[in-house]
């Protein structure tokens, strides 16, 4: 996905999968992938990592369109929380628990965010978006309630959303290539996804994919450096 640009890592045995075992409201059942990972994950060689603008990212793909709910429970179009922003955007369970899923995501983010409060002006250009793969229990409540003070903080977007139902998730899902399969109900309704593999999404502000991030590839220091290559793409493009 990057041109110019190589990530050093420490064994390819980090590429496998991360599930996220999550500690349920329905007993017995786990959103996993039921791939094991490994016991160690290896660090992304962060004092090697190529400085930013000395590279390109990639095209990858149009990000999706559909409507999520804010955690205030606004309806609007992913197309609009994401417009004219780099967004940095990950699918999570507020519940999860295991160590290689959702609190990985979240720690890099929170990395991510702490490193942004200190460049101001990239921060000011910037977003983070937790959108949730289990809209029936991530309520906008919810949502709100595990995004605490990272909501509203003037200094930083994070946007912590959901979708009103499974069936309005799965769009974005698909149209990002986030395979998932649907717990259903006895009556055969949708009810959350299963199955994932952890993956954050680098999102620029004319809607593009720029990059996809595995366990493999996640660290702070590379999210930023990505972001700063991104700003430095659209000072250049400008008139």
């Amino acid at each position: 996905m990057r041109t110019g640009r190589r990530v050093l890592l420490a064994s390819a045995a980090s590429a496998a999968r991360a599930a996220c075992v999550a500690i349920l409201p329905w007993p017995a059942l786990a959103a996993t992938d039921g791939q094991a990972v490994p016991a160690q994950r290896r660090r992304v060689e962060t004092a090697r990592l190529p400085a930013p603008g000395s590279y390109t990212l990639a095209r990858v793909m149009a990000a999706p369109d559909g409507t999520v709910l804010s955690s205030q429970g606004h309806a609007q179009r992913l197309h609009s929380v994401l417009r004219g922003r780099l967004s940095v955007m990950s699918f999570m369970y507020t519940y999860c628990r295991d160590a290689e899923g959702c609190p990985l995501a979240r720690a890099a983010m929170e990395g991510l965010h702490s490193a942004l409060l200190r460049e101001p002006d990239l921060a000011a250009a910037s977003q983070l978006v937790s959108l949730s793969f289990d809209p029936t229990n991530d309520t906008p409540h919810q949502m709100r309630m595990y995004g605490g003070d990272r909501i509203g903080d003037p200094r930083l977007a994070w946007r912590f959303i959901t979708t009103a139902t499974v069936s309005a998730l799965m769009p974005l899902l698909r149209g990002l290539g986030q395979d998932v399969t649907v717990e259903v109900d006895a009556s055969g309704r949708a009810t959350r996804t299963l199955n994932h593999m952890l993956k954050l999404f680098l999102i620029d502000g004319r809607l593009q994919v720029r990059e996809i991030y595995s366990v493999a590839t996640l660290d702070a220091q590379v999210l930023l450096n990505d972001l700063r290559t991104l700003q430095m793409e659209q000072r250049a493009s400008r008139p």
